[in-house]
Formats: C-alpha cells, sequence, structure tokens
C-alpha cells in the first residue's frame, strides 16, 4: 500500500531558511566544519527532514496511510505521552509529526579512532563543544569522510543512525519528528528510542559525547523498566524480555572485548615493549571476539535484517567502532546509582530530583564528575539496541 506523500510546509519558506541555517550551526551533531559545503549539507538535509515531516492526526486521518503505520504512530504517541506524565521528560513539539524519509537512516555517522587506543577522534562545533562523531545526511559523504581520515593512519566506522535530537533548539519549526527508520520497531524499543532522544532535551554538556550519552541511556533504560512494569501489554513485555536477553549478551562480549583491547593498548606503551607486541596481541583479541560472537550468535533466533546488522558491525569491528559503543554505556551504572538515591529520597519526585542532581553533575569538573559516576558495580545494559553496519 502507498505512503503518502507529504506535502510542501508552508513553515519552511524562505524568509525562514536564515533560521534553519542558525539552527545547523547549533546541531553539535551535524556541523562544526569550517568548510561551507558540509554546512550547506546540514542546512539542506534538516530542511528536506522538516519539509517531509506532517502532523500524526493528518497521518491518521489520510486514507492512503497504512493501516499498520496508524497502529505504530498511535503507539509513539502513548509513548511520548508516557514520558512526559511518568519520566518528567520535556512536553514540547518534538514526536507530534510524522515523516517518510524512504531511506533506511536519518544520517550517517563518521567515527575514527587511532590504531593503538579506543580514544574517540573529535571534532568540534559551535554550541556542542567536541564531540566523537560527525553526521552526514549522505552516506557517500560520509564515506569519504571516514577515507580521508583512513589516510591519516586512523581506524573509521561509519553507521546508520535511525534519530537525533536537536536539543529543543528547533522546537519553533516543530521540533524532532518520528520518523520511517524507526517507527516500526518493536514497542520497546520505540520506547528506549523516543526517551533517549527526549532524554538530550534535558540535560547536554558541551563537549563530553560520554556524559551525554551515558545519562540519555540511563533514562531510556529506567523508562523502559517502567514503562514495562506499569503500562506495556504482555506481547511487548515478552518480545522486549527476548530482546534484552540478546542484548545483554553481545553487550557483555563488547564489554571484556574493550578491557583486553585497552590492556593491549596499556602494555604497548610500557617501556621495553616489543616493537610487534601490539599488532600481533590486537590481533588475537579480534580474532578471539569474532569466535565467541560466533558461539553467541549460534544461540540466536532473531529478525534476519538485525542479524545482518549484527554480523557485518562485527566483522567491521575496530576501534572507532568499539569507542562509539563505550560513549553509551560506560558511565550508565554511575547514573542509575544516581537515579535510586533520589528514589530512595523521595520516590514520588525521583525524575526532577534525578535532572537537578545530573545538572548539578554537569556543573562539576570532569574529573570529579567521573569520580562520582563511579558505582561500586554496573547495575544494568547499555549500548545501542543493534549495531550499524560500519566501513
Amino acid at each position: 500500500m502507498r505512503v503518502p506523500a507529504p506535502p510542501t510546509s508552508p513553515l519552511l519558506s524562505v524568509r525562514v531558511l536564515w533560521r534553519a541555517w542558525l539552527a545547523a550551526l547549533l546541531l553539535g551533531g551535524l556541523t562544526g566544519c569550517s568548510h561551507l559545503g558540509y554546512y550547506w549539507q546540514s542546512v539542506s538535509g534538516h530542511v528536506q527532514l522538516m519539509r517531509a515531516a506532517r502532523p500524526i492526526p493528518d497521518w491518521l486521518a489520510d486514507p492512503a496511510t497504512p493501516p499498520l503505520l496508524k497502529t505504530r504512530l498511535a503507539s509513539a504517541q502513548a509513548l511520548r505521552d508516557y514520558a512526559v506524565r511518568q519520566l518528567g521528560l520535556p512536553d514540547n513539539a518534538s514526536y507530534h509529526r510524522y515523516a517518510d524519509l524512504h531511506r533506511s537512516a536519518v544520517i550517517w555517522n563518521v567515527t575514527a579512532a587511532p590504531p593503538d587506543a579506543l580514544t574517540l577522534h573529535t571534532w568540534c562545533f559551535p554550541v556542542t563543544g567536541c564531540i566523537g562523531y560527525r553526521g552526514y545526511f549522505d552516506v557517500q559523504a560520509a564515506r569519504a569522510e571516514a577515507a580521508g581520515l583512513r589516510e591519516q593512519g586512523l581506524e573509521t566506522h561509519v553507521y546508520g543512525v535511525p534519530a537525533y535530537s536537536t536539543l529543543g533548539w528547533l522546537n519553533w519549526a516543530g521540533g524532532d519528528p518520528l520518523l520511517n527508520t524507526f517507527i516500526h520497531y518493536p514497542e520497546g524499543e520505540l520506547a528506549r528510542l523516543i526517551f533517549h532522544e527526549l532524554a538530550h532535551q534535558v540535560v547536554y554538556l558541551n563537549g563530553d559525547t560520554s556524559f551525554n550519552e551515558s545519562f540519555a541511556t540511563a533514562v531510556e533504560l529506567i523508562g523502559v523498566r517502567q514503562w514495562l512494569a506499569q503500562a506495556a501489554s504482555p506481547a511487548a513485555r515478552q518480545a522486549y524480555a527476548q530482546s534484552e536477553s540478546l542484548r545483554l549478551g553481545f553487550r557483555d562480549l563488547t564489554r571484556a572485548t574493550r578491557a583486553r583491547l585497552e590492556a593491549v593498548y596499556a602494555q604497548a606503551r610500557a617501556p621495553g615493549s616489543p616493537p610487534d607486541g601490539l599488532t600481533r596481541q590486537k590481533a588475537e583479541v579480534m580474532a578471539d571476539f569474532r569466535r565467541q560472537y560466533a558461539a553467541l550468535r549460534s544461540q540466536w533466533t532473531i529478525d534476519p535484517t538485525r542479524q545482518a546488522g549484527y554480523d557485518q558491525w562485527v566483522a567491521n569491528a575496530n576501534n572507532a567502532a568499539f569507542g562509539a559503543l563505550a560513549a553509551y554505556d560506560a558511565l550508565v551504572p554511575g547514573f542509575e546509582a544516581l537515579y535510586e538515591q533520589q528514589r530512595a529520597r523521595q520516590p514520588e519526585q525521583a525524575w526532577p530530583l534525578f535532572y537537578e542532581a545530573v545538572r548539578q553533575l554537569a556543573r562539576l569538573p570532569e574529573a570529579e564528575r567521573l569520580r562520582r559516576l563511579q558505582p561500586p558495580a554496573p547495575v544494568s545494559s547499555a549500548g545501542p539496541s543493534t549495531p550499524s553496519a560500519g566501513d
């Protein structure tokens, strides 16, 4: 069945393009390069996205909208309402519109890291500071950026992103829309994504990717646990439990591999280390990682598309890929412990107290933030739901 082609939005006339240009300069994950061409692809890509978005009631009233899409849009609105009422997330223009971009990702991120470390290469942007990725609306442009970084001796990873946050800067233009790139996720995964992206509008610390992503991941994980207990159907709870079991196994494997790689790199930097030690030991760790993944994979029964995403991520895994994963889960246990502290103090006000505690953390020097976010032991899972294919 045909999905109706969205009309041109009158909001995006020439008289507001300058505001879109300004907004693009503020979108840390999308802009920041000194080259005019990069700014322009950021502006034009986001303008096209906004032009494609229509209010959800329009999609629901349109007889050409497929019934399954109507169901998913209604589900997303219920999740959006839950996020506001129960999690204290922003009640603004975001996720009240929908756009079909007719592609599998909204943008493609590029990450890079040196051959002997998991520390991500950073790009610096006007408002968001220095972050460990750079986004493109065109996959070929992302691959060209990665190729240039490889020529500089860096390992690179290119992956599709189903959603990004404009941090509330574009609420005047309708906010962040729901997209075809994630609207058909299982309900629990859709909840995770919506909670995560809205969390970025609550607290965002310029220049600290790990802080920002780990905070948003903690919100999604705590939030989805509460949603599952309070509002999800039995079928949604069962589907999420199966997905979470798979995710936990993969998370544990990648965390263990990161730790082994970091140990190899630390040893290679020690005085007297053999010159070929790093290359040989790194290859052994990566080969072992892929053997363990093959054993883990043999136990899975999942959607072929999702399986292909894991397979390709593992096949192309390198320092840039592992470094990107670390940004999403390195500090999650600390944020979860901080939430539990607020819940123990005042259960009915746990979320606003938690957000305020995170804002206070964001005002501290980095070393002190990290010290306070070290709980006694990990308490939950984190990280991207499904690895994206990398180059």
